[in-house]
């Protein structure tokens, strides 16, 4: 079997709401979906969520291969651009492509990926997240409620710009939750988003603390400031929470030495193999791992497979435009299906007929850092919805 081409293309993803984090909100609430499809020469295609950037160049590391040395592969992929550096949306290339090799290697064996890779058990332990900052606290309700039929008993929230505000909202979801599961205790998380400095983050989560009990804090400050996140750790009762936005294990190893992570995350989009490489080496320092992604198909196959997943986001209950997912969601956990590969179909022709693009002006959005982001004196000024409460 040889690799023979590649496609892409954009769908949405559509949550029918305002969709953010401390850092900017999304309004409409659509959001971009990249997908690469990988051909081969047997007619098995491997599809891979994730960016398209500098694409032909990592292809050719792969081209005319056999899509079956996956790891070797992703090696090759890294060498390629490691003189113009292999980060950001080039990493998230490199994932994209990963993943579809995957899908294509448990495509061929006939097996679900979570088989081929050693997994035991297809239900994978999940946590709601919301990306709700943007929601009035009605809509925060409602939001949860619907994840809480789904038995989640575990809530990530974003906030870090009001503390009172975060306060308030961190106890209507321990409310639903807890009205849901019967009076048992659920767990909750905040997400900063890097929106803070060190002293900001232990102050604003001890005020938390001083009411409701944290599970962890994730990114309290900038993801490579290995010294401030071990301060932050020291700091608070809650766990450090971070690794999403690192790109490549090299990253995650000052962080580790440092004491500067509890729980180590890494990005679906950022792929499978490096997910099982960041696993083991957190599992060698007694860590356990937590995948984030709106869609992390990839990664809750590879979770199956390793002995330190703790928890797997899980953010819409839908998935995007044109694309199906061998998945459910019940008691609590993502249960993943018996097709073979990733378990993902994608439909070219409603993606075609659906024509929706984001509207994302030049400073929108959560994936653009505020100006002053860590240098607020005050909380900001209440919207005028919350206002009028």
């Amino acid at each position: 079997m040889r690799i023979t081409g590649y496609r892409t293309l954009t769908t949405v993803h559509e949550w029918g709401r305002p969709v953010g984090d401390a850092n900017g909100v999304f309004a409409d609430g659509v959001v971009p979906v990249p997908i690469i499809m990988v051909d081969t020469d047997e007619g098995i295609t491997g599809i891979g969520l994730g960016p398209h950037s500098h694409i032909e160049s990592v292809f050719a590391a792969i081209e005319g291969e056999d899509p079956r040395g996956v790891t070797a592969l992703y090696d090759r992929m890294l060498r390629q651009t490691f003189k113009a550096g292999h980060a950001g949306p080039v990493f998230g290339t490199i994932g994209a492509l990963d993943t579809a090799l995957w899908d294509i290697k448990a495509r061929a064996a006939g097996e679900p990926l979570w088989r081929l890779l050693g997994g035991r058990d297809r239900a994978v332990p999940a946590y709601a997240s919301g990306l709700d900052i943007g929601l009035t606290d009605e809509e925060l309700v409602a939001a949860y409620a619907a994840y809480a039929k789904r038995g989640l008993r575990a809530a990530k929230l974003k906030g870090g710009l009001d503390v009172e505000r975060d306060l308030r909202r961190l106890m209507l979801v321990r409310e639903v939750l807890t009205d849901a599961a019967h009076g048992l205790r659920p767990s909750l998380m905040l997400d900063a988003n890097e929106c803070w400095t060190r002293k900001q983050a232990v102050r604003h989560v001890r005020e938390l603390e001083r009411t409701v009990d944290l599970t962890w804090v994730e990114e309290p400050v900038r993801r490579w400031d290995a010294a401030g996140l071990a301060a932050v750790s020291r700091g608070v009762a809650a766990s450090v929470a971070t690794g999403e936005n690192l790109t490549g294990l090299e990253q995650f190893r000052p962080l580790i030495a440092a004491g500067a992570v509890d729980i180590v995350q890494t990005a679906a989009v950022w792929g499978i193999t490096h997910f099982l490489r960041v696993s083991a080496l957190a599992h060698a320092h007694d860590l356990p791992v937590s995948p984030i992604g709106t869609t992390p198909l990839g990664l809750l196959h590879a979770a199956t497979s390793v002995p330190n997943h703790i928890a797997s986001e899980l953010q819409d209950l839908h998935p995007p435009v044109g694309v199906s997912l061998d998945l459910s969601v019940e008691d609590g956990a993502f249960v993943l299906g018996d097709s073979p590969g990733l378990g993902v179909a994608i439909d070219e022709a409603a993606i075609a007929a659906a024509a929706r693009q984001p509207h994302v002006t030049g400073g929108d959005g959560p994936n653009v850092r505020p100006e002053r982001a860590g240098q607020r004196l005050l909380a900001p000024a209440p919207s005028d919805s919350e206002a009028g409460r």
